[in-house]
C-alpha cells in the first residue's frame, strides 16, 4: 500500500502559473496581490482507493463526524492503518452501516473497492502516467464519485490545470473577485478560465482564498 507524503506545490506552479495568471488576467493578478504567495499542498504520492474512500465517508458530513466515522471504519480492520481493498469487501454490510456509514456509502465503499480490484481504479503508479480526462473517466464510474470529487482528488495529486466549476467556494470566489451581482455558471466560468490555461489549479486556489477575506 502506497503511503501518501506531504509536500510542497511544485516550483512550476508557485513560479510560473502565478506568473502566467497575473500576465493573463489583470483583475486576478491584483487578488493574488492581496492573498499573497501560493500555498497549496500537494500529495506527491497518493493511493487512489484510500483517497477516494475517504472522500466517500466525508461526503455531506462535517469534518468532525466524518473523521470519526472514518476511525470506526479503520478499526474494524486492526493491525492496518488504512482498509485494503478486499478488507472493506469481506466486512459485512452490518458492520459498516454501525460504524456510521450510511447504505448508499456502504454500497459505494465496496464497488470503490470492487473497481480497485478489477484494475477500473488505477494504482499509484498508473494514475501518475495519465492525462486529466483519462482520469475522471475512468473514476467517475465508482458508485458515489463525480466530477468534482475526481477534480479534488486531481487537485490533490497536483495537477496544475483543474478548475471545478461545479465547486460552489470557486463560483463565490468567482463573484467576490470580480464583483458580479450572481454567482457564474459552470459554463460561464469554464469560458472565463479559458485564459488561465495551463494553470487553472493556481486560479482555484485563490478563487478559494476570497472567501477568506
Amino acid at each position: 500500500m502506497q503511503i501518501s507524503l506531504r509536500l510542497d506545490t511544485t516550483l512550476d506552479m508557485k513560479k510560473a502559473g502565478v506568473k502566467h495568471i497575473s500576465k493573463a488576467d489583470r483583475t486576478l493578478a491584483r487578488h493574488i496581490k492581496r492573498v499573497g504567495p501560493f500555498e497549496l499542498k500537494v500529495e506527491a504520492k497518493i493511493n487512489p482507493f484510500e483517497a477516494l474512500m475517504s472522500s466517500i465517508v466525508y461526503q455531506q458530513l462535517n469534518g468532525k463526524a466524518a473523521s470519526t466515522i472514518l476511525g470506526r471504519v479503520v478499526a474494524l480492520c486492526p493491525g492496518k492503518r488504512f482498509p485494503r481493498p478486499e478488507d472493506i469487501l469481506s466486512l459485512p454490510d452490518e458492520k459498516l452501516r454501525a460504524a456510521g456509514l450510511s447504505r448508499n456509502k456502504t454500497l459505494a465503499v465496496k464497488d470503490l473497492a470492487q473497481k480497485t480490484l478489477d484494475g477500473v481504479v488505477p494504482t499509484s503508479r498508473a494514475i501518475q502516467k495519465m492525462s486529466d480526462d483519462e482520469i475522471i473517466e475512468r473514476l467517475v464510474e465508482v458508485r458515489g464519485i463525480g466530477r468534482w470529487t475526481v477534480e479534488m482528488f486531481l487537485i490533490k495529486m497536483g495537477r496544475e490545470d483543474i478548475l471545478p466549476t461545479t465547486d460552489y467556494g470557486i463560483q463565490q470566489g468567482f463573484k467576490l473577485v470580480y464583483k458580479k451581482r450572481k454567482l457564474p455558471t459552470p459554463k460561464a466560468l469554464a469560458l472565463y478560465g479559458e485564459r488561465w490555461r495551463p494553470y487553472r489549479t493556481v486560479a482555484s486556489w485563490y478563487l478559494w482564498r476570497a472567501l477568506d477575506f
